[in-house]
């Protein structure tokens, strides 16, 4: 980066926030995804949308690649600058600027911690369901580029179905707002749903109108060990057809639990060497009858399925227990070195035909899997050890099995990423599930938006 664009940048956004040391860098160049590391030449700071504004026109100007960084919790490489240039972070956007409780809206910048927003607006009886995992880390704007979903999502949807308006920096330094603050929008193209879960290639939000619901005041939690792996996957449609919708159904087979049991040193409940996996369901509402008879009809029903001794939590402290346990697997089942995460999703009474796969292609390749995710949308995410291979991305040895696996989760009628996103590990397999005419369309929409290629290079398109 020439001194003269430093110097351009440093009087955009202030000396302070214009990063350029090796080591303060450093910060910016992996996430959460397998071991990755790409340095960027800059990181830049900004704190307002005008900031945002001039940073990309300069990038613009310039032609010099600019990857948009929220928490770097993200999973799919989508946030690293895979091509060097700038990253712009959003943390210091981290303003909640509106909660409109007449209309239940809240109105955000990029840089608010998820976590941080479904406090504040909760404290006004409000509710803003997507709730990824690492929601006391991840930011909104994150949340939108990569349409995040979380456990919640079974029963109340995901972010794009709470996105109701969009402020976003084109990459030639334009700001536009993508609809209207409306429930109801048929007024030309949906911008806002294209910007969502497009990983920051199309444009940077800067601002973000979300749509609330009113908070359910009562949530039962249960936990339920399954003598067999394949018949807790049966059992999570049986749920469904049985005309239940949880808030919550999570599957967690047992050696994901026992790492996760190890490192976060719990001892809830007894790792049954005869169990296999275990379903966490929550239910909620504002009747706690209702919902107890509802959760005594479920266990019922689930003896059908080889279900053992049922864990009902009893307080608050024993359901914030459980669900740690769920929300720090990732992280556990990472650290005893199982790197590759893929995020498929199959219709959720496919799960079943998934998980038998998953298992018969670890036997068949020679690597250890993990398996855990939201059963509810049959959203599995599968954690892959493999001695020799940390990591996927143009690996000779594991493009041909994952290409085997997303193969198989097609043919189920699935795709390739639930939550996760595209960004730079998943590209290579876009065309497993779209025909050229598909890709060549996503291709051209990127040109329109951005001719220069600045934004985000090298992601989804493959």
């Amino acid at each position: 980066m020439s001194p003269a664009i430093t110097e351009e940048l440093r009087d955009i956004v202030g000396a302070a926030h214009v990063i350029t040391t090796e080591a303060e860098r450093n910060a910016y160049a992996s996430d959460y995804t397998e071991n990755l590391f790409f340095l960027p030449d800059l990181v830049v700071r900004p704190t307002s949308t005008e900031e945002v504004k001039q940073v990309v026109a300069v990038c613009h100007r310039e032609r010099i690649p600019l990857t948009v960084r929220g928490g770097g919790t993200g999973l799919s490489g989508g946030a690293l600058p895979y091509k060097g240039g700038i990253v712009l972070s959003v943390e210091r956007m981290n303003r909640i600027l509106d909660i409109d409780e007449r209309n239940l809206q809240v109105t955000v910048e990029p840089g608010v911690i998820t976590e941080v927003l479904q406090e504040a607006v909760k404290a006004k009886g409000l509710f803003f369901p997507p709730d990824p995992s690492s929601k006391g880390s991840c930011l909104i704007g994150g949340n939108i580029a990569e349409n995040s979903g979380g456990p919640k999502a079974v029963k109340y949807g995901v972010v794009k179905d709470y996105v109701l308006n969009l402020e976003v920096v084109l990459a030639d330094g334009s700001v536009i707002w993508t609809g209207a603050n409306v429930l109801k929008n048929v007024s030309g193209y949906n911008l806002t749903q294209l910007m969502v879960g497009s990983e920051g290639t199309l444009g940077i939000v800067t601002k973000a109108v979300l749509k609330l619901i009113p908070h359910p005041t009562h949530e039962l939690l249960m936990l339920v060990p399954f003598r067999n792996l394949e018949k807790a996957g049966e059992a999570v449609s049986a749920i469904f057809r049985a005309g239940f919708v949880p808030s919550a159904l999570e599957l967690m087979e047992i050696n994901a639990l026992r790492i996760v049991s190890h490192h976060v040193d719990s001892h809830i409940l007894p790792i049954d060497a005869n169990t296999e996996a275990h379903l966490i369901i929550e239910v909620d509402g504002n009747h706690p009858d209702v919902l107890m008879r509802e959760m005594e009809q479920i266990a019922d029903l689930l003896q059908d399925y080889d279900a053992g001794d049922i864990l009902f939590a009893e307080d608050v402290l024993q359901k914030g227990e459980l669900w740690k346990l769920r929300r720090r697997v990732a992280e556990a089942v990472k650290a005893e070195g199982f790197t590759i995460e893929e995020d498929t999703v199959v219709p959720r009474a496919e799960l079943p035909k998934l998980i038998r796969a998953v298992k018969t292609l670890g036997e068949r390749h020679a690597f250890d899997v993990v398996c855990y995710g939201h059963a509810g949308d049959g959203n599995l995410h599968i954690r892959i050890r493999k001695e020799g291979h940390p990591h996927s991305l143009n690996n000779p040895v594991m493009i041909p099995i994952l290409r085997e696996l997303f193969t198989c989760v097609y043919t189920l009628g699935g795709t390739i990423s639930a939550e996760h996103g595209i960004g730079l590990i998943q590209k290579a397999y876009m065309d497993i599930v779209y025909e050229p005419p598909v890709l060549n369309l996503m291709a051209a929409i990127k040109k329109t938006l951005d001719p220069h290629n600045i934004l985000n290079p090298g992601k989804i398109i493959p």
